[in-house]
This record gives structure tokens, C-alpha cells and sequence, in this order.
């Protein structure tokens, strides 16, 4: 059995340490390499499956695909204040993560004084916002 199929079946299996062992030692973030670099990706994702949030975020200082999938990863569990704090540091990706589940719950106004707050010159943020009510009926 080759490592990829053992990370494959490790994976399935929710044996997250094996398969965070097998996939990193073939993994190399923006390597001309597309196999290398998709393995980093996949890397990033088991982190995430096996909540190791705190790794991640280790590697999000210096890895932008680390800092994305973080980033998206807390939208998805809804924390907004830790994106907030995180844009606060100045993680635009963060703040566009922060707009979106602020306007996905129903928050679009915290969105907006959110972007007024923190970077009232973004203007891909306020997109997100202006897209967001021009899809919902929401207009201001």
C-alpha cells in the first residue's frame, strides 16, 4: 500500500495522527510541484478535521493557505470574535470571513460598523456586504 492510500484509509478512519504524519512528510506549500502543493492543501484540512486549531494558527503566521483555511475554519464554527480579533491584527482574509458570517447570520449592520471600524478604505469588504443585500432583498 503505497503512503497516499494509507492516508487516504488513516483519513477515513478518523486517525487523524497518521494521516497528518503521512500527508505533511509529502507536502510543500507553493511548490512548482502541483502533487507537493496539494498535499500541503490536504495537509492544511486534516489540521482542521483533527481540531488542531492552535497548529494551524502556529503555521498561519507565516503560511497563507494555512492562514485561509484557519480563517475559514472559525467562520464555519461561527467564532466571530477570534476572526475579529484577527483582522483586528490585520488579517484582511480574516475580516472578509468575519463580514460573511456576520451577514450570513442575519448581522449585516455589526458587518458593515465592522468594516467602518476596521478598514473603512476596503473596498472588496464592502462589496461583500453590498452583494450580500443585493442577493438577500436587503438594502440599506
Amino acid at each position: 500500500m503505497t503512503w497516499f492510500e494509507r492516508a487516504r484509509e488513516a483519513e477515513q478512519a478518523d486517525d487523524w495522527d497518521t494521516a497528518i504524519t503521512l500527508v505533511s512528510a509529502h507536502a510543500e506549500c507553493c511548490s512548482v510541484d502541483h502533487n507537493a502543493h496539494n498535499n500541503h492543501l490536504w495537509h492544511m484540512d486534516l489540521l482542521v478535521c483533527a481540531q488542531r486549531l492552535t497548529e494551524l494558527s502556529e503555521l498561519a503566521r507565516t503560511d497563507v493557505h494555512a492562514r485561509r483555511r484557519l480563517n475559514r475554519s472559525l467562520r464555519d464554527r461561527g467564532m466571530e470574535a477570534k476572526l475579529h480579533e484577527r483582522a483586528e491584527d490585520g488579517d484582511r482574509d480574516a475580516l472578509y470571513c468575519s463580514v460573511r458570517l456576520l451577514c450570513d447570520t442575519g448581522r449585516t449592520e455589526q458587518a458593515r460598523q465592522g468594516v467602518e471600524t476596521l478598514a473603512p478604505e476596503d473596498q472588496y469588504a464592502q462589496e461583500i456586504i453590498t452583494c450580500f443585500e443585493a442577493s438577500s432583498g436587503q438594502g440599506r
